[in-house]
């Protein structure tokens, strides 16, 4: 049995206006900034790991990969928060 759905009309389709939107310009920018700073975190916090074969890797307890990665994932994770809920401007 299959449903006919009616067509759509010329007037069935209708213009959303951007005070309706839930997010405006700003937060998508603000969101893609934030996203950019969770990669940048996580391609901080990436390399090489430490095998048997090679012995001890001293490399995994850098500095760049145990504080700087994860503060900057944390940040952008944080500030994407606030991207969210960044109010468009409303005229």
């Amino acid at each position: 049995m299959k449903i006919k759905l009616p067509a759509p009309q010329q007037g069935d389709i209708k213009k959303v206006e951007d005070s309706q939107r839930a997010f405006g310009r700003k937060n998508y920018i603000a969101m893609a900034c934030c996203l950019a700073l969770i990669v940048i975190g996580f391609i901080l916090m990436a390399g090489s790991g430490s095998s048997v074969e090679d012995g001890f890797n001293p490399d995994i307890f850098s500095t760049r990969r145990i504080v700087i990665g994860p503060c900057v994932t944390f940040l952008g994770f944080l500030l994407m928060a606030f991207a969210i809920l960044i109010t468009p401007n409303k005229d």
